[in-house]
């Protein structure tokens, strides 16, 4: 659907980046969380592939988890384990003298790769994510400065100069 925040298409600009400060166009309906408290992010589990476990812990680092409910932690951890299914060795065989499978790491396929992608864009991973979806995170340490962007500040320089 297009216009629709978080449905694809090109990724938003920031909203300090936005020449136009519109009302939003999609109103925004809320509802009380899960929890008052917001939820802890489960262990991983000691045997995935480093990988699936990185990248399943960077989740908690990262802004975004500020509003995950325990379902998205939930979704987080299905990922990370079938990430790391899909890295480790697989069965390919069976070796004909030993009766025992023969293991070997493959290849991702590409509509799992496709499917984790999908996966990670429901939880807000990448900064396009997140603009499309109306979040944008801010850190402390760049103060509550806005960045300009190069040149606009001359612009405005120049229209209060002819305006008058």
């Amino acid at each position: 659907m297009p216009g629709v925040p978080g449905r694809g298409g090109p990724v938003p600009k920031r909203s300090d980046q936005r020449r136009r400060r519109n009302a939003p166009t999609h109103p925004v309906t809320q509802a009380p969380a899960g929890e008052d408290a917001p939820p802890e992010q489960p262990p991983p589990h000691e045997k995935w592939h480093p990988i699936a476990k990185q990248w399943y812990e960077s989740l908690a680092r990262s802004g975004q988890s500020a509003f995950y409910e325990a379902s998205d932690w939930a979704t987080a951890f299905l990922v990370a384990e079938s990430i790391s299914r899909d890295l480790k060795p697989q069965p390919i065989g069976v070796d004909p003298e030993t009766g025992e499978p023969v293991m070997a790491v493959i290849p991702l396929k590409g509509a799992s790769l496709a499917a984790y992608l999908r996966a990670m864009t429901a939880l807000m991973v990448t900064e396009g994510d997140r603009r499309r979806a109306g979040l944008e995170l801010r850190r402390a340490s760049a103060g509550q400065e806005q960045q300009e962007v190069p040149g606009v500040a001359r612009l405005d320089e120049f229209r209060r100069r002819f305006a008058g």
